[in-house]
């Protein structure tokens, strides 16, 4: 696997130079785990039984190369078998459409089967789909087409290359698919409602054919600790990786969910030159960045800061979220290191960014106060991350939980016990 993704940039370029056929292999725009492994795994397999003349089977991550970073799983997953970033191939570093144009694209889609509006042009270029949830159209006849309702579209590609010649499947291969399908299926867990026979069947026969492949336990562990673990990220990644936005006729604001407490957020070198330059390169007037951290006991402890060069943006922000009443967010003012930045500690640490936003659309006012058009997410399809801190089911009527209570209900769900069972 590793040589075959450091190769592909080469078999790229020599498959243009030559005017010969390139087999483009990508998943989804969420490009989650199993969109991004799925791609790997299956163009891999292809690239190593297809007869001559071969096509250049090139996995394609749906995704500009400048959002990766936010994936934090997808990177530790991969990082973790020895694949390093700068030998995948991301959407914005190849034309599709140039090459479809060109009559040399092939599309195979994995984990998705219809395409953005965006993209109607490479329909008839797809001539196979491999994707776990229902069909919502139907494909050209040519089309090679596995639709099955299995927990993870990895279980799809594992039961492919286990029908193939034997030998094609290696350890980071295999590793990576057994990692994959752990997460979608929490750890297998029938009480997480995802889990099939066949995923089951499959993490079993990746373990029988690779004995040292580590514990499920620790392999699930691992990957849901990673969807918390920001300390890679730059100050502009982490405002991006969970973010919405708010307008008004005249005026923008981002809302930025941070997952480390305010005073380590504000110690970051050069932090008030990112958050300027953040705004601006976007068309922001302000920014309110939500911090959220836990104590050794656990308990969530928030914080708020509310950044804008314009004055009266920003006073009428923190009036409107010092005097909200439903909820009461309970803020205490805490001394700020510059004039333009408002910091607070947040009293009412049940207050997520989901019941904060009611309160910042009506102090806009204009469209975003109903909450119809004003509100726009502009983060691509978020990692698990976002679902699994605020409003996923594993979180319903409970307080914010911290990366260690999740990893904790979820292992409980995946041992058969209620979520709030004792240990």
């Amino acid at each position: 696997m590793e040589r075959f993704v450091e190769g592909n940039r080469a078999a790229l370029q020599e498959h243009v130079r030559r005017h010969q056929e390139i087999h483009v292999v990508m998943g989804n725009e969420a490009c989650d785990l199993d969109s991004t492994v799925s791609a790997l795994a299956l163009a891999y397999f292809l690239a190593k039984t297809s007869p001559p003349p071969k096509a250049a089977f090139i996995p394609v991550l749906n995704i500009p190369r400048a959002d990766f970073a936010l994936r934090t799983e997808t990177t530790f997953a991969l990082r973790e078998q020895g694949i390093p970033a700068t030998s995948l191939i991301f959407r914005d570093e190849i034309d599709l459409g140039g090459l479809h144009r060109s009559g040399l694209l092939s599309l195979t889609l994995v984990d998705h089967h219809v395409l953005p509006g965006a993209d109607a042009a490479l329909e008839e270029a797809v001539v196979e789909v491999l994707d776990h949830r229902p069909l919502e159209r139907d494909r050209a006849p040519g089309c090679r087409v596995t639709a099955e309702p299995v927990g993870s579209c990895a279980t799809l590609v594992t039961e492919r290359i286990a029908q193939g010649p034997p030998g094609v499947l290696d350890r980071p291969t295999a590793a990576l698919l057994h990692g994959t399908i752990l997460l979608d299926c929490v750890n297998l867990s029938p009480a997480a409602g995802k889990v099939t026979p066949r995923d089951v069947a499959c993490v079993s026969l990746l373990e029988e054919r690779f004995p040292e492949l580590p514990a499920r336990d620790t392999v699930f562990e691992a990957l849901q600790a990673a969807k918390f673990d920001v300390s890679g990220l730059t100050t502009e990644q982490m405002l991006r990786k969970d973010l919405k936005v708010l307008s008004s006729d005249e005026l923008v604001l981002a809302i930025s969910a941070i997952y480390v407490d305010l005073e380590t957020f504000l110690r970051r070198p050069g932090l008030l030159q990112d958050l300027d330059a953040f705004c601006q390169a976007r068309g922001y007037t302000g920014l309110v960045a939500m911090t959220i951290s836990f104590n050794e006991r656990n308990e969530p402890s928030r914080q708020l800061a509310v950044y804008s060069q314009h004055e009266p943006l920003r006073s009428t922000v923190c009036r409107a979220l010092e005097e909200a009443t439903t909820p009461s967010l309970h803020l205490q003012p805490l001394l700020s290191p510059w004039p333009c930045l408002g910091t607070y500690a947040q009293g009412n640490a049940l207050a997520s960014r989901k019941k904060v936003l009611p309160i910042l659309r009506a102090a806009l006012g204009g469209p975003g106060a109903a909450g119809g058009p004003g509100e726009e997410e502009v983060v691509p399809p978020p990692t698990p991350m976002n679902s699994l801190v605020e409003e996923c089911p594993l979180a319903q009527a409970v307080p914010p939980l911290c990366p260690q209570d999740v990893l904790e209900r979820v292992s409980r769900i995946a041992a058969g016990q209620p979520p709030g069972s004792p240990k």
